[in-house]
């Protein structure tokens, strides 16, 4: 069986996707990204992601790591798939719908030429701070703020957001040589997080600017999280680091993004890149 693919990243957060609005979703998506994302074994990437029919959108998207589990949503990959729909006429219009496992996210579609979509901005949503909603297991209601925990015989100080997934934010002064394979699967599978966690890094540069590294539930570092810098941003605001409604810019490894944080919703702006193009045989 053969299967068309395009590959495509957001700040150097890379996934395959596949069109099944012309094709059937395929079989065993979980399998097939394990198989897929190995970087010397398959195509490479983060995971893959399923652009399917919806009724209640332009389009739904399924993302799935390469680990084989199955995210409900994905910054960076939601703005590759607002471009997939541009870009190959599914949906060629300034505004855009996809359905996530989170819900419905709004994209904003900027483009030079008027064929391909150039900068892309996302209404990530409202951020969550309930306890029970992101899900964290803590003995308190109210905000997950600078809140003592001990890994390893180490106190950090964690906020807690949900941005349509579970993030952990913690402050550094340098993260450039934190050892992420070491520390960031100990927060991963950390007993408070009952469906496992993202966990983002900061450093605060200025009122305007932060840097972040990642570790992502399913996936390990990558380069960039979309959510992830939305829950960075959000979590610099909450701690008097940085000002609501006001953009925020942060860095990661893989490019910038830019975030701005009001009471009503969190937006996400920033580009995503079409690799390539092809063609790959697998088992039915």
């Amino acid at each position: 069986m053969k299967l068309r693919f395009t590959k495509m990243h957001g700040c150097g957060n890379d996934y395959i996707y596949f069109d099944c609005i012309k094709n059937p979703e395929m079989k065993n998506p979980g399998q097939l990204s394990k198989k897929l994302s190995d970087r010397h074994y398959g195509i490479g990437s983060d995971g893959i992601i399923l652009i399917c029919k919806s009724e209640i959108a332009d389009a739904k998207m399924r993302v799935f790591n390469n680990d084989g589990s199955e995210g409900k949503m994905c910054g960076n990959g939601v703005r590759c798939v607002g471009k997939f729909l541009f870009d190959k006429d599914i949906a060629r219009k300034e505004t855009i719908t996809v359905e996530t496992l989170s819900g419905v996210r709004t994209l904003q579609i900027k483009s030079k030429d008027g064929k391909h979509a150039d900068l892309i901005t996302v209404d990530i949503g409202k951020a969550i701070f309930e306890p029970k909603k992101i899900p964290v297991k803590l003995p308190i209601n109210e905000k997950i703020i600078n809140y003592p925990i001990t890994i390893d015989n180490t106190e950090y100080k964690i906020n807690c957001v949900s941005m349509g997934n579970p993030h952990c934010v913690v402050f550094f002064k340098e993260i450039d040589n934190l050892n992420l394979d070491k520390i960031g699967p100990r927060f991963e599978r950390f007993e408070i997080f009952p469906e496992k966690v993202n966990t983002e890094f900061v450093k605060i540069i200025s009122e305007k600017e932060i840097a972040m590294r990642v570790f992502e539930r399913g996936s390990g570092e990558t380069l960039a999280c979309g959510t992830g810098a939305c829950a960075s941003a959000v979590e610099a605001v909450e701690n008097g680091f940085c000002k609501k409604n006001t953009d925020i810019l942060v860095h990661l490894k893989g490019g910038n993004l830019t975030i701005k944080y009001t009471d009503d919703t969190v937006f996400m702006t920033g580009p995503a890149t079409t690799v390539f193009e092809g063609e790959i045989e697998i088992e039915d």
